[in-house]
């Protein structure tokens, strides 16, 4: 439970001022809610005494004691105000923080760690692990500093007028807190797996709405469900399993302090009778030992706070690719692949590749599928770091860039289009926001989307779907083609650039391309001969190695691999329906 509150009090780091001022209106505001009933007690006190035949009751004392309650009720939901202004204001600033931080972090990893780290982990650290700690952490610490502080000052004061008093609230507080070490003892021991519970939740429910379509077109609607079934059942079975283990030990905190409670008004009325309190006194001391723990009763478990923090941690230890990268201005845009070996996981893709691209030149690689084209091109842009050998651009090893200055000279196009769910207009600007409107038309009349996009309903300013999920295939790549040709970046990669693009538009395309990239350093990745035929140079890769290079010209009449994929392509386009 320490552990928790000093984590949760270095994390506000910055705002540890705000929080402690925080920490004394909320004492403030906790005697100014009991005084009112202490005002209270002690007028009916003075009246019954008078009734009693005691001393007379100065009738101006009601008017004293209703004023009181009044400024104290004011004073109480004032300092409250003041509490929430300081306090709960911190975990809004904190959490947005750390949203923004962990997006950066992402950013910034190798695309191997979303291999590793489930992306409901991620979701579910994001959203709903952050939300729990912006709406608990400063509540918790509040209760559980403010709770014991408040206590604190009652005691001294119960000791000041009984001792005897003082000794059984200390004892109900020791006995409470016994137990509450109990609660926190369980609750931090299921809390990674209450933690590990809410991630495949997450990771289940993602999976189950992305699976839709595939499910729908199988008919296997109960199939798909067993998955996201079993992990609502384990949600379900471990927060009953935390709460069984839970309920004892916080019911025994909360009857030892309503015990002591009970206790101590019984003390209130034993030195009445004894004489030792006057009655006023008396009925105050009673009417406020009912609210003597009020502040040590919210304190409860927080291995819930405490497993978002093992999250939020984990994540921002990651370690970034760029983590000894420094921003470096090239002059030259070569590229040179030196005896690189490189694997996914436990799985060799990449061996003992070494080439050299020319900048200004145009480079193809073919090669059949699993061969290592596509991981070729994510090594280039530094997706991910090599096993073996090194990479060079312009002259520079890419481990000693930051990945942003490293991107910002390349331009990519996939085969696998990724649209973001915003307007056209933002999507095509993605890469050079500060771009004009004449220059973003521009690239969209070359990478012949003007025309669609002008019919949509709103024009560019038409916000799409998720993943561009309200467009054609056609249409997202020629979208993703114009955002790559407004960015206008010196090395351009295009990896099945034109793979979803119709016949009659894709002359068109590859016109755009070809005056878009004269000048610049091309790689692409294609299986039409139209497309490759031209390059200055042709990487033959098998089997993750480079087996043959040069130009179309020169492969065509050696005997190999190239050659026979030329055969195999010519045969498949220049095939036609039979009988015309």
């Amino acid at each position: 439970m320490f552990k928790t509150i000093k984590r949760i009090i270095n994390w506000c780091g910055e705002f540890k001022g705000k929080l402690y001022i925080g920490f004394v209106f909320s004492f403030f505001s906790t005697w100014f809610a009991a005084l009112p009933i202490m005002v209270a007690a002690y007028t009916v006190g003075m009246l019954i005494e008078e009734a009693r035949g005691g001393a007379a009751f100065d009738r101006k004392w009601i008017g004293y004691s209703f004023v009181s309650i009044v400024v104290l009720v004011f004073l109480r939901f004032l300092f409250d105000y003041m509490r929430a202004k300081y306090q709960e204001t911190i975990s809004y600033e904190l959490v947005t923080r750390d949203r923004l931080a962990i997006g950066e972090a992402l950013k910034r990893v190798s695309l191997g760690y979303f291999g590793q780290v489930n992306t409901g982990n991620i979701l579910n650290s994001i959203t709903t692990g952050l939300h729990t700690l912006e709406n608990m952490g400063m509540r918790m610490i509040d209760t559980f500093i403010g709770g014991y502080l408040n206590f604190l000052v009652i005691f001294l004061c119960l000791l000041y007028i009984s001792p005897k008093a003082s000794l059984i609230a200390v004892a109900g507080a020791g006995i409470s807190f016994l137990f509450l070490l109990l609660v926190s003892k369980h609750s931090i021991s299921y809390a990674p797996v209450a933690s590990k519970a809410g991630r495949d939740l997450t990771a289940a429910t993602l999976e189950y709405a992305r699976g839709l379509p595939v499910v729908k077109s199988f008919g296997q609607g109960g199939a798909s469900m067993a998955a996201m079934s079993g992990a609502c059942r384990d949600s379900r079975d471990i927060c009953l399993k935390i709460e069984w283990g839970y309920t004892p030990a916080n019911c025994m905190h909360l009857l030892a302090l309503k015990a002591a409670s009970i206790a101590l008004a019984g003390c209130a009325c034993y030195l009445g009778l004894a004489g030792e309190l006057s009655l006023p006194m008396m009925l105050m001391f009673a009417f406020f030992s009912f609210g003597i723990f009020a502040g040590l009763e919210p304190i409860s478990d927080s291995a819930h706070v405490l497993g978002v923090m093992d999250q939020l941690e984990a994540l921002k230890a990651s370690n970034y690719i760029d983590q000894e990268g420094r921003d470096i201005p090239l002059k030259r845009y070569d590229i040179r692949f030196s005896h690189v070996d490189f694997g996914y996981d436990e799985r060799t893709v990449l061996k003992d590749v070494s080439f050299h691209i020319q900048e200004k030149t145009s480079t193809a690689i073919v090669g059949p599928s699993g061969s290592g084209k596509t991981t070729i091109c994510s090594l280039i842009a530094r997706f991910y770091d090599v096993n073996r050998g090194e990479i060079r651009i312009g002259g520079h090893d890419l481990r000693e860039f930051t990945c942003d200055s490293l991107l910002k000279n390349i331009s990519m196009v996939f085969q696998n289009v990724y649209l973001f769910h915003d307007t056209v207009r933002n999507n095509i600007c993605f890469g050079r926001p500060d771009a004009t409107e004449a220059d973003m038309i521009e690239a969209a009349k070359k990478a012949c989307c003007h025309e669609f996009i002008m019919a949509l309903p709103e024009g560019y300013d038409t916000v799409i779907g998720e993943g561009g999920s309200s467009l054609s295939g056609g249409e997202k790549q020629r979208i993703s083609i114009a955002r790559a040709i407004l960015k206008d970046a010196p090395i351009v990669i295009l990896d099945e650039a034109t793979a979803s693009i119709d016949p009659e538009n894709e002359h068109l395309i590859q016109n755009a391309i070809s005056s878009l990239t004269r000048g610049k350093t091309i790689i692409t990745i294609a299986h039409r001969i139209a497309t490759i035929e031209n390059a200055d140079q042709i990487l033959v890769v098998d089997e993750g190695r480079i087996v043959q290079k040069g130009t179309h010209q020169e492969l065509i009449k050696e005997e190999g691999r190239y050659r026979r994929f030329v055969e195999t392509r010519e045969r498949a386009e220049g095939w036609k329906i039979a009988g015309r």
